[in-house]
């Protein structure tokens, strides 16, 4: 079973042009005069978001302490593409919204990585997370974001009985690097129009290791 991209790492181009603005930092608001000098404001906490796929079929994305709104937007995207995927393959198909996610060169590799499901009648049951989720680059309208993906807790089924396959894929094994390319439209919404990844033993995917 193929994993959500095509090519190796060693293909991987920057989506867009510019080099990658530097993490923003968290700036804690001045505290008040009166307070003690040995008082700090607590940095903000990540927050965790379960998305329901289907009975049995859940997407956790671990967001980032501090989002602005065009990263949110990002996530958000690849979030729904991610988790409607998941949702064509378990539905056999007939849900589609997450081809409303995708363009270009990631329409195609969108649509064939839940075809192959499909033709092999295989479905999916468990957990997947995505975590470290960063925009690495940006130029005008257009980013890459990175994401580490692990599928480790889930496991691939046949469609018809739902009972695991006997010999699991290696993406349900190890986590990966992901790279989408995305846009924000005209219409002020975000789509994403590249897929790469990344697999271990590769630098990149070592940096999803924890």
């Amino acid at each position: 079973m193929a994993v959500r991209a095509v090519v190796a790492l060693a293909l991987l181009v920057p989506v867009v042009g510019c080099s990658s603005p530097a993490p923003r930092p968290f700036t804690p608001v001045d505290l008040p005069a009166s307070a003690p000098s040995t008082s700090v404001r607590a940095a903000p906490t990540p927050r965790v978001e379960t998305v329901e796929v289907a009975p049995g079929v859940q997407v956790v994305v671990e967001w980032p302490a501090v989002a602005d709104p065009d990263t949110t937007g990002m996530i958000n995207v690849f979030r729904d593409y991610f988790a409607g995927s998941f949702k064509a393959v378990v539905t056999g198909g007939r849900d589609t919204a997450y081809l409303e996610t995708v363009q270009d060169g990631a329409s195609r590799d969108a649509y064939s990585w839940v075809q192959e499901f499909l033709d092999q009648r295989r479905s999916v049951r468990g957990t997947a997370r995505l975590y470290a989720l960063n925009v690495s680059s940006v130029t005008g309208p257009g980013a890459q974001l990175d994401v580490c993906v692990d599928e480790s807790g889930m496991r691939l089924v046949d469609s018809g009985t739902g009972e695991a396959v006997g010999e699991q894929p290696d993406w349900t094994r190890e986590p990966y690097f992901q790279l989408a390319g995305v846009r924000k439209g005209d219409d002020g919404a975000w789509r994403i129009k590249l897929l790469r990844h990344a697999e271990l033993p590769s630098e990149r995917a070592k940096g999803c290791l924890r």
